[in-house]
């Protein structure tokens, strides 16, 4: 944490401002690659929408620099905050949230835990009366306006989501932090060693053919040597009962997004789908909540263009709800929060070989590790990677995860990883209007479909004959990262984002 000079002071309480720190950064500070251990609850993370990277993550970031002023023994002597955003969280900023969820996190609320129906109210209350209620404990002066800095034409060098906060002491003096959002709701602190690579798991993976040599000697499955690494940071009945919580919250959002109708926030007039779909498709058939609507699901026919309709219905559920700042789960990311949950509804619903929990659970170890490789490497960052880092990592996550559930092998389930990506490489990132709903909210859909896609002709095939690899797809994710241009990395400055006046991007 870095010390502010008294020469450069806030603009009303006469504390230190902006100017007193231009952090250099460079990424040898940053070793998250091979060396990085990552829990499945790591990857799937429970939250409010839109955008992982540009709402969760800068809202961890705003209650880590709580922690840290209480830390240091500085909060009680806090009179102002101010925060500056760069590079993609400026110039998307608005659209996503950033601004919501730094306040939110600076109020010391909890995305997993706030009520959502109580989030832009609180967010109004600030704005009107140009208070904040810093970590729930003590009122300061604070205008959105002037105290939320975003600087459209300035990245930092690590990452295009950065963040500096700035607190103000009424000494005269500060401190600052410099953060990154660098995807999926995972943040990174300026400086900050790898504090994961210090775990010692029972299996280490970081590329697929560690996956497969620790499932070829220990003759498992995938979810099965997951698990035991998932017992290095929680008990066996905690991990169980997490990751059926997280199941309970993806089929709370799709139910809840399948029920409701109207115009989805932000300007462009985005018609919410998911719940005149889901209407036509059950007809007259009546029930009380999500176990009861599951069930008629299941009653009704299964042609494959039902299917197809359930699966776009489910993943649209998700995101036009994500869209609308509600809950969802990242899979790995809120772009792409509904790929996952529409291809578990799809499993759930209309494969035979589904008996219940234990499924479940399979589905998200095998589903978490596959992320978990894309991350260490590659990306699942849009800011850094376009859609291909969510979206195609979510396919991917599905494709191998349904797989496996079904029968496949380990060999097939990361060929069928693999294929999903593939048919992603190079997917751009390009919001209209910088808010995640055109073309996003349709882009899970498409995911969704493509990862049952994958399965099959994975389940069909031998792996041994493929020319693709996992880890080769992986590789040339990262590559295909670096050489795409900036405008299309969630930006707003390229693509169908320059391309379709807002006016005009109602569906």
């Amino acid at each position: 944490m870095g010390h502010i000079g008294a020469k450069n002071k806030h603009p009303v309480t006469g504390g230190c401002c902006r100017d007193a720190v231009l952090p250099y950064i460079s990424r040898d500070n940053y070793a998250l690659t091979t060396m990085e251990r990552i829990s499945v609850f790591d990857i799937f993370k429970i939250g409010i929408g839109p955008s992982s990277s540009h709402t969760m993550g800068p809202w961890r970031a705003a209650q880590r620099f709580l922690k840290e002023l209480s830390r240091e023994g500085s909060f009680d002597h806090v009179e102002a905050v101010q925060v500056d955003l760069y590079g993609s969280l400026a110039k998307t900023g608005h659209g996503h949230g950033t601004d919501l969820a730094v306040m939110l996190g600076l109020r010391g609320d909890d995305p997993v835990s706030i009520p959502v129906d109580e989030v832009q109210p609180r967010i109004a209350h600030i704005r009107e009366s140009r208070t904040l209620c810093l970590g729930s404990q003590k009122d300061i002066h604070f205008d959105p306006e002037r105290d939320l800095i975003f600087l459209y034409d300035e990245t930092l060098p690590y990452h295009a989501n950065g963040l500096v906060f700035r607190a103000f002491f009424k000494n005269g003096g500060g401190l600052s932090q410099t953060y990154f959002s660098v995807g999926g709701g995972f943040v990174v602190k300026e400086g900050e060693e790898n504090m994961a690579a210090t775990v010692t798991l029972p299996f280490p993976i970081d590329r697929g053919e560690d996956l497969a040599r620790w499932c070829r000697e220990e003759d498992k499955c995938i979810d099965e040597i997951v698990f035991q690494n998932e017992r290095t940071w929680r008990f066996p009945e905690d991990i169980r009962k997490g990751l059926l919580e997280i199941w309970e919250v993806m089929r709370q959002c799709v139910y809840k997004g399948c029920h409701t109708d109207g115009v989805l926030p932000g300007g462009l007039n985005v018609s919410r789908r998911a719940n005149a779909l889901s209407n036509k498709l059950l007809g007259e058939r009546k029930y009380n909540n999500v176990d009861e609507w599951i069930d008629q699901i299941r009653s009704c026919e299964s042609s494959f263009q039902n299917i197809l309709k359930w699966v776009s219905c489910f993943a649209l559920a998700v995101n036009e709800e994500n869209a609308a700042f509600g809950r969802v789960v990242t899979a790995p990311t809120n772009g792409a929060a509904g790929v996952i949950p529409a291809v578990m509804m799809y499993y759930a619903c209309f494969c035979s070989d589904f008996q219940g929990e234990d499924d479940i659970i399979r589905f998200m170890l095998t589903a978490g590790e596959f992320g978990s490789m894309f991350k260490k490497g590659a990306t699942i960052s849009a800011a850094m990677g376009g859609c291909q880092a969510e979206i195609g990592v979510s396919s991917a996550m599905a494709a191998g995860a349904l797989t496996a559930c079904l029968g496949g092998t380990p060999g097939q389930a990361m060929m069928a990883a693999e294929i999903a990506m593939e048919h992603h490489l190079g997917m751009t990132c390009d919001p209209i209007g910088g808010l995640v709903q055109v073309p996003c909210i349709e882009r899970n859909t498409m995911g969704a479909i493509k990862a049952i896609t994958a399965s099959e002709i994975a389940l069909n095939s031998d792996p041994g004959k493929a020319k693709v690899s996992l880890d080769a797809v992986i590789k040339t994710m990262k590559e295909t990262a670096a050489d795409m241009n900036n405008k299309y990395k969630e930006t707003s400055d390229g693509g169908l984002a320059v391309q379709i006046p807002v006016g005009l991007a109602e569906c």
